[in-house]
């Protein structure tokens, strides 16, 4: 059965790192997503009306973190995988490493090796 794995990097620069560790482990692509924890909002403010963003949003360059995610085929070896994503950062069980989980795709169409 396919997989998807998905990697929340809170360390910007460990993004490219880790792509290029996912390309060696085997995964043929992967998504990069921007994206924002809870405790980020919480620091922002709440932004209910889109037409008027506050100042800070119309100033941010960057999101403090970035999702990434990528379905592999079964034959994928996940293990590999993420023991290739631990070389880039450390373990995810370290506080504030990012977290990576791993979910069953029971349908997929347009995977390609």
């Amino acid at each position: 059965m396919p997989n998807v794995i998905f990697a929340v990097l809170p360390n910007l620069e460990t993004c490219q790192d880790m792509l290029r560790a996912w390309q060696e482990a085997g995964v043929p692509t992967a998504t990069i997503l921007d994206s924002m924890g809870v405790h980020e909002i919480d620091q922002r403010g709440r932004d209910d009306l889109p037409l008027f963003p506050s100042m800070r949003n119309l100033f941010a360059h960057e999101t403090p973190q970035r999702t990434m995610f990528a379905v592999v085929g079964d034959d994928a070896d996940l293990e590999h995988i993420i023991a290739a994503s631990e070389a880039v950062v450390g373990s995810f069980d370290r506080p504030n490493s990012g977290i990576l989980f791993v979910l069953p795709v029971t349908h997929v169409r347009g995977l390609r090796p």
